[in-house]
């Protein structure tokens, strides 16, 4: 294939799903606003949000890269079965998500501690970004797959699926699932 037929092919590929992260990007811009109410009762929580949802995208988009490798290379098939690769790269995944989320509410506590700002308890911030990390880290996983997958299966590269993939399912979820974990840790707290 040509230079002009690449970059075509690529641009066909990834338009739409940019269109959908243009939206995705949006309904989660509106979750944040649902979040500024809940500043004033955990301060620190929008220092965490662009951290949160920056790892989200470092993480899975790495899981997102090994798994189209794998299906390039022929060591994965487009469909959810047992295979060492691919359990493994989501384990590994899982655990980054999970042990950066907390890793997370730690250092922004001890930063705004440092900074003599006022910050909410070291509980409450650890607490909702491991709600928020357990459940994005589900949706962000599954979601990915399926829609690698599927994508793969249609014809598309998936090189041009993972990034927007990943950057709108761990915004639009991330805010979500913050939200959730917001609200959880209110009513146990």
């Amino acid at each position: 294939m040509s230079v002009r037929g690449d970059f075509w092919s690529i641009y066909r590929e990834a338009l739409p799903i940019l269109l959908i992260a243009l939206g995705g990007g949006l309904f989660a811009g509106l979750v944040l606003e649902g979040l500024l109410e809940d500043v004033d009762r955990f301060p620190g929580l929008l220092v965490m949000v662009p951290v949160f949802l920056a790892t989200r995208g470092n993480v899975y988009g790495a899981l997102g890269g090994r798994i189209s490798s794998g299906l390039h290379q022929g060591l994965l098939e487009p469909h959810f079965e047992w295979n060492d690769r691919l359990v493994n790269a989501v384990i590994a995944s899982f655990v980054n998500g999970i042990g950066i989320s907390v890793v997370i509410g730690v250092v922004t506590w001890g930063a705004l501690l440092v900074l003599g700002w006022e910050v909410a308890a070291l509980y409450e911030l650890v607490a909702i970004m491991l709600v928020a990390g357990v459940l994005t880290s589900v949706v962000l996983i599954f979601g990915l797959l399926a829609l690698i997958f599927a994508g793969y299966k249609y014809g598309y590269d998936p090189d041009n699926l993972v990034g927007p993939i990943v950057t709108t399912l761990g915004d639009i979820f991330g805010m979500l699932f913050m939200l959730f974990a917001i609200g959880l840790v209110e009513v146990l707290v």
